[in-house]
């Protein structure tokens, strides 16, 4: 339900820079595994503005889509939330009785989110809770659940399990949102895309050793699926209806109704 009442233009709240993401610009011989530590909460928003294509247009179409099925009432979870960029993006497009629930594992990243909520002076319930969602987590009386490039971080093992527990906490006609890196069957193709993808960050400013350095403490930690493992996952948890509403390359935005 669009909040009719507002009708302010939506905003994409990306915090000032304190400084633009040089996580991975040392030449180090040794790189550990991706963490959401400080050092990265506290560049997140340049680094995800850098590294995900048409992130603003992908957050703007999640935003117009989430404001169709949000009721009042009900919750609207955002797993995985980062810093609060999509609660606080939303907060202008959905009704104001919806309550936002925010679940992360990094409580730097946590942090960062409530700063930019008391710094945004939304008066919103928004509820922000450290969840490992390898563990049980609560989705209850949901119409909206949204999991923007996290997934993709859940041990292979237990995505379907968590695609249940959320296809279970949402009401009737409730919305799943799914953004995740894909990959493709066709190792052709796969080679393609990641090289445009490279070029997409190269043009973003980032050097050959951040992009490299990046791709190795990833390598362990994000394993994303095929687009038809994406959609059979869902559909084996109960979900009848799903479209793909944003692609590029590699990156893939999915909307699935219970």
């Amino acid at each position: 339900m669009k909040n009719d009442n507002n009708n302010k233009t939506p905003k994409l709240v990306l915090s000032a820079p304190v400084g633009s993401d040089k996580v991975f610009a040392d030449d180090d011989a040794s790189i550990n595994d991706f963490k959401f530590d400080q050092k990265v909460a506290k560049v997140f928003d340049d680094m995800v503005s850098r590294s995900v294509p048409y992130y603003t247009e992908m957050q703007r179409m999640t935003g117009e889509l989430v404001a169709e099925f949000a009721k009042p009432g009900t919750n609207l979870y955002d797993i995985g939330c980062s810093t609060a960029t999509t609660m606080l993006l939303l907060d202008d497009m959905v009704e104001p009785s919806v309550k936002f629930v925010g679940y992360d594992n990094s409580p730097e990243m946590l942090e960062k989110a409530r700063a930019k909520i008391g710094e945004d002076g939304t008066k919103r319930q928004i509820d922000l809770n450290t969840v490992d969602l390898h563990q049980p987590f609560s989705v209850e009386n949901a119409s909206v659940v949204t999991m923007i490039l996290t997934l993709q971080f859940i041990r292979p093992l237990h995505r379907e399990r968590i695609a249940q527990h959320i296809f279970d906490g949402l009401n009737k006609d409730g919305c799943f949102i799914l953004i995740e890196k894909v990959t493709s069957e066709d190792t052709i193709f796969n080679r393609l895309f990641i090289k445009n993808y490279y070029d997409f960050k190269r043009r973003n400013g980032y050097s050959e050793t951040e992009i490299s350095q990046k791709r190795e403490a990833l390598e362990n930690v994000l394993i994303p699926y095929r687009m038809d493992e994406n959609f059979d996952m869902l559909k084996r948890v109960g979900f009848k209806n799903m479209e793909v509403y944003f692609r590029w390359y590699n990156f893939c935005a999915i909307i699935a109704i219970k």
